[in-house]
């Protein structure tokens, strides 16, 4: 039975907590309760938890009671045949008046309370508003937990508090009178999660609870019924067999017939992930390619992967990867993570069956590294680097198998970038910029052997745009404005006439890129008709698929840096609408997952840029307000360099230090100033923006002569800071 052990308050913080286990143990027959209930059970959920509720209750109500259990008296009372009715307010109240009288009177009523944990019902006061009711009512009552999600007690365990799944009212004791006592209680729960008991043995976990029965009594009867049904199913079986015989003729000519619709399904399947992809993804539109893929996948989801030949494995996994990918464009991170993993899965297989085979080890290395760029994205760096090393290590295989095909060539230029961006978010900027320099010599002889092959252009494009970025680091912006050019001219001259979304799309960072390089020299006029020209290219974009998520945050992070430096001019009215546009879709994407370290930066960006529009606008309340929720969300960042983190903090810090200034709070300036300047890491390799966020922190607290050398390091390279 489930039982709920009472744990001394002061003895609770000095034990550490585990996730609890159910505890499902005989217990001696007890006299029977006689309250009458209308109830079996009432089931307590945040309906945030709907769908999970539904196949709870629905397999709650379902269920038979093994015969030789029902009518057995335990200290729960006899055992019932069925175990219903189990009450939902969803379902029972739709028609009721006073929702709060009936929920009560049927708390009142019920037998047992069933709590579906997890970190949305631990933050619903509903849910903990019925468990408060139930106790009152039924000191002595049973209330069963069932762990949906989340994690028991993560409220006691620094920087997990999101993830607790135990309502409050839950862990409490109430005495015989139905009031709360400063006495604690342990709840011992049923675990649904995967890696846990997960939902079959969670199930009879709590089955047994409300039934008052041991769980090993309760496997073993149902154990006992699957094997009288596998008995009459095997008796069925013979019988059929003697039919089977007597169409076995039959048989063979309609094997023939499906065999040959099987050849004509899997060309049509061929065809789906070959040609027809390649003709919609110039296109743009995520609900075709989606549902290529999921077409694909329905196909093969009435098969048994196992048994699949090696060419329906791998159609499989390139199904799996272009509806992952269709994820990832629509900012479904988790489960863009979830298909690439799976495809790898088939894609590894796929190699243990045959290891030297090129074609394979490229497949496996097309989700391998997609693995990595999710985790880059989350600012998981070390996991990145692990993926994109075991991506190189694939590449180097290919080409150790045939070393005169171009396109496993290209494969390791593609991996020495990938390892060039690792170098990068390791603030090994020169070292960065030597192996784009190296990516970028072969790749170009590449394209230009093969020009018709969009891929190896594309490359050139992405690697000319890390070489920018790693040239800025170094403060060579002369070299970056120059590349930049380049890259900008290069993919106009690619596309052309052409609407291929894929070269447009590159347009958008190429432009705000040089955008903010020309501003950073001074030439602002110019650098903003950059940024016009990358919302353009978003806003057209953006139009054939609105969903997509990477032209969403290109745009709206386009906007907030426009803002910025329309900011610097005085041009107050034009800031403030580009920052309103630029954080609406901030919020939609933090939306579709908070997670992505890319999108909350750009809540940074949001709440900062609103805050200096405000400044500017003479709204210091509101400025400050602002300035104080960016401190805070500068805080929770991890982008996967901690030294960036670090900046983007003391950036924020010298933002709430301007507006309390303007607002005469000259202490409170000073002490925000100063925190801003603690954070700074010593001896940290600086950026440019860096070095001038250095400057200006050291300049606002009196600090001059400190200032100096910083000062000089930024007008050597010709930088002016216009954030």
């Amino acid at each position: 039975m489930l039982k709920l052990a009472e744990v001394p308050e002061d003895q609770t913080a000095a034990q550490p907590r585990r996730a609890p286990l159910s505890r499902i143990r005989r217990s001696r027959p007890k006299r029977a309760r006689r309250h009458k209930h209308r109830y079996y059970a009432f089931l307590s959920y945040s309906h945030k938890d709907e769908a999970l509720a539904d196949w709870l209750h629905s397999e709650l109500e379902a269920f038979h009671v093994p015969r030789s259990l029902a009518g057995r008296l335990t200290e729960n009372g006899v055992v019932p045949k069925r175990l219903k009715p189990i009450f939902r307010d969803q379902h029972e109240l739709a028609a009721a008046d006073d929702l709060s009288e009936e929920i009560e009177n049927a708390l009142s009523s019920s037998q047992f309370l069933i709590v579906l944990c997890s970190p949305s019902a631990s933050k619903s006061r509903w849910t903990n508003a019925e468990i408060e009711t139930f106790k009152r009512a039924h000191p002595e009552g049973c209330v069963l937990g069932v762990i949906a999600s989340g994690e028991p007690f993560a409220s006691e365990m620094p920087g997990r508090e999101e993830e607790e799944c135990f309502p409050p009212a839950l862990i409490h004791k109430y005495d015989r009178r139905g009031r709360r006592t400063g006495k604690r209680v342990e709840p011992l729960a049923a675990d649904l999660r995967e890696g846990r008991d997960g939902r079959r043995l969670g199930f009879l976990k709590l089955v047994a609870g409300l039934l008052g029965v041991g769980l090993d009594e309760l496997i073993q009867r149902e154990n006992a019924k699957r094997h009288r049904r596998l008995a009459w199913i095997t008796a069925g079986s013979v019988t059929g067999m003697l039919v089977a015989f007597g169409l076995a003729f039959t048989a063979i000519q309609a094997r023939d017939a499906a065999r040959d619709q099987r050849r004509e399904a899997e060309g049509l399947v061929a065809f789906m992930l070959g040609d027809l992809k390649d003709k919609l993804e110039p296109i743009g539109r995520l609900d075709a390619l989606d549902g290529v893929g999921s077409r694909v996948l329905a196909y093969y989801s009435k098969q048994d992967t196992s048994q699949l030949p090696d060419a329906g494995l791998m159609q499989r996994s390139r199904a799996l990867s272009l509806t992952a990918q269709v994820a990832y464009l629509r900012g479904n991170l988790d489960g863009a993570a979830r298909l690439y993993r799976e495809a790898m899965d088939g894609t590894g297989e796929a190699i243990r069956r045959k290891p030297d085979d090129p074609q394979r080890l490229f497949d496996h290395a097309q989700n391998v590294f997609w693995v990595g760029e999710l985790a880059r994205r989350r600012g998981a760096i070390d996991q990145a680097e692990a993926s994109y090393r075991e991506y190189k290590r694939l590449a180097d295989r290919m080409v150790a198998i045939e070393p005169n095909n171009l396109k496993w060539r290209m494969e390791v230029a593609y991996a020495n970038e990938n390892l060039g961006i690792v170098l990068m978010s390791q603030r090994r900027f020169d070292e960065a910029a030597k192996r784009f320099e190296e990516t970028l010599q072969p790749i170009q002889s590449l394209a230009a052997v093969d020009p018709g092959n969009s891929q190896y252009q594309d490359q050139v494009n992405e690697a000319l745009g890390w070489l920018a970025d790693a040239k800025l680091a170094l403060g060579r912006l002369d070299d970056a404005i120059a590349i930049r050019q380049r890259q900008v001219a290069y993919l106009e001259r690619l596309l052309g006439g052409s609407s291929d979304v894929a070269l447009q799309q590159q347009l958008i960072p190429a432009h705000q890129s040089l955008g903010l390089l020309y501003a950073s020299r001074g030439q602002t006029e110019r650098g903003i008709g950059e940024y016009r020209l990358a919302l353009a290219q978003a806003s057209r974009l953006t139009a054939v698929e609105p969903n997509n998520s990477l032209w969403n945050d290109m745009a709206a992070r386009a906007r907030l840096e426009l803002a910025r430096i329309l900011l610097s001019l005085g041009r107050t009215g034009e800031a403030a609408d580009e920052a309103a546009a630029g954080c609406q879709t901030t919020a939609a994407l933090g939306a579709r997952d908070r997670s992505t370290a890319r999108w909350r930066r750009l809540l940074t960006s949001c709440l900062t840029t609103r805050s200096r529009v405000a400044l500017a606008s003479g709204e210091r309340a509101q400025a400050l307000s602002l300035a104080q929720q960016a401190l805070a969300a500068a805080r929770s960042e991890h982008t996967g360099d901690a030294v960036t983190d670090r900046y983007i903090v003391a950036a924020a810090c010298r933002l709430l230090g301007d507006v309390r200034q303007r607002s005469n709070d000259s202490k409170g300036a000073a002490s925000a100033w100063s925190d801003g300047l603690a954070q700074l890491p010593p001896n940290a390799t600086e950026r440019p923006w860096e070095m001038s966020e250095h400057a200006e922190l050291l300049r606002r607290l009196g600090k001059a002569e400190a200032a100096r050398p910083l000062a000089q390091r930024l007008s050597a390279i010709g930088y002016r800071s216009v954030m």
